[in-house]
């Protein structure tokens, strides 16, 4: 599922593959933008924020686009068949010989370059901020305290809190820091919190297989997310899986009760 790595590591590709061309065509296929001529602009650049990702072109235009649950980007040579149906195609940029089709992609809008900060302002610090320094791991750590009652691991996918955070890095930085998601903030070590988080997207950013043990091999990437059928790396123990969050905020949270001690769901 993409979190903020995958959004990262998306916006390198299409940087790679797009950067100082110039389109032959482009589509934003939404009520809103489809009737934006993008055929003949240059893209300058592109800019992750947590989840969120910006293509610039010339002439100050930015477009923003959130891939979700479900959305992606196929970048290929010229002509080539797309690798999903057309009906979900939402962006089709092409140069010479180059296509980046955008499938799924939800909340896009069109901007002046100058602003795009307008449209990820409710935002926790982006833990992939190149800028990343002390001021914004003192913020995030005042926003992840805000509310000491709160569940670590439900304040963790909060974007308003940090950017970038999905439900497989939380699970695995709740382990990390050995407490269950259901601790309360006000008993977690957040200085910790907000580093091992930012380490562990940073150590992903550029990876196609995410990899939080240091371990490559495939059974044994992740220390508990996914692993209902596998016993814990650490301890040999059952993993457990069980529902965090309610209505839109439900997630699966995985993790281990003996190397993660803590409260449990009700």
């Amino acid at each position: 599922m993409p979190e903020g790595d995958t959004v990262y590591r998306t916006a390198a590709v299409l940087a790679e593959a797009l950067v100082s061309r110039v389109l032959t065509g482009g589509e934003l296929r939404h009520p809103r933008l489809s009737t934006v001529e993008l055929r003949g602009r240059t893209v300058l650049g592109t800019r992750t924020v947590g989840k969120h990702l910006f293509l610039r072109f010339s002439t100050n235009l930015s477009f923003r686009s959130h891939l979700a649950m479900d959305g992606v980007w196929q970048v290929a040579a010229a002509r080539t068949r797309w690798r999903r149906p057309a009906h979900q195609a939402r962006a089709v940029l092409m140069t010479e010989d180059v296509q980046a089709i955008g499938f799924l992609l939800q909340e896009m809008d069109l901007v002046a370059t100058p602003d795009e900060d307008r449209l990820v302002a409710h935002l926790g610090p982006d833990l992939l901020d190149p800028r990343w320094g002390p001021t914004h791991a003192a913020e995030a750590v005042a926003r992840l305290g805000s509310d000491p009652a709160r569940e670590i691991g439900v304040a963790l996918l909060d974007q308003r809190v940090l950017a970038g955070v999905g439900n497989v890095f939380k699970a695995e930085i709740c382990f990390v820091l050995g407490v269950s998601p259901w601790t309360p903030v006000s008993d977690v070590d957040l200085d910790r919190a907000v580093a091992v988080s930012r380490d562990l997207l940073d150590r992903n950013k550029l990876t196609t297989d995410r990899v939080t043990t240091g371990d490559p091999r495939r059974d044994r990437r992740l220390w508990v997310y996914g692993r209902r059928t596998t016993p814990c790396l650490v301890c040999g123990g059952k993993i457990v899986a069980a529902t965090q969050g309610s209505d839109v905020q439900e997630r699966i949270a995985y993790f281990c009760p003996v190397c993660q001690p803590g409260p449990v769901a009700h």
